[in-house]
């Protein structure tokens, strides 16, 4: 019985980027350009990658509990269903800062009726510290930047600087 090998330390690295990539349903090329953008920014470009990742539209949709998954998350975005700020919004990788309100798009102040069903029993999950969701106006808010210790998606950022530093 031939016996299972050790995985490189490559292979593990690889493996950690592209948990992240798929978490967060990134593409090769837009994930490279965030841990370029990370690595250029002053901080700990690991802790900078995935607070840039946890901070983009469609990831915040989900943090918030609007959805059930972030690429139904990234889906309704697309097709401009919220607004950040009171401006209609369908760039899902869009970069929220603390201070930005997220909100359904409605119509006459009427709320679709597949709204209703996504968002009800708010919140479905804990909401963030760094986020503030009013469940009755349909709305949240980023109040700071996420802190590493409030993101529990399990992403050993040190594993992915690794990788891209060889």
């Amino acid at each position: 019985m031939p016996r299972r090998r050790r995985s490189s330390d490559w292979a593990i690295q690889l493996r950690e980027k592209q948990k992240a990539r798929f978490t967060y349903g990134v593409l090769e090329r837009q994930f490279r350009g965030y841990f370029d953008a990370a690595r250029d920014r002053q901080g700990a470009t690991g802790d900078l990658l995935l607070q840039m990742l946890e901070t983009r539209l469609d990831n915040v949709v989900f943090r918030l509990s609007f959805v059930d998954s972030r690429r139904q998350a990234r889906q309704l975005v697309n097709h401009g269903h919220f607004k950040v700020n009171g401006r209609r919004l369908d760039i899902p990788s869009y970069q929220v800062k603390p201070g930005d309100s997220i909100s359904w798009m409605g119509t006459d102040d009427a709320v679709p009726e597949f709204i209703e069903t996504l968002t009800d029993g708010l919140p479905k999950r804990p909401v963030p510290q760094w986020l503030r969701l009013d469940p009755e106006n349909l709305a949240g808010q980023v109040v700071t930047e996420p802190n590493l210790s409030e993101i529990d998606t399990g992403i050993e950022s040190r594993l992915i600087v690794e990788f891209y530093s060889r």
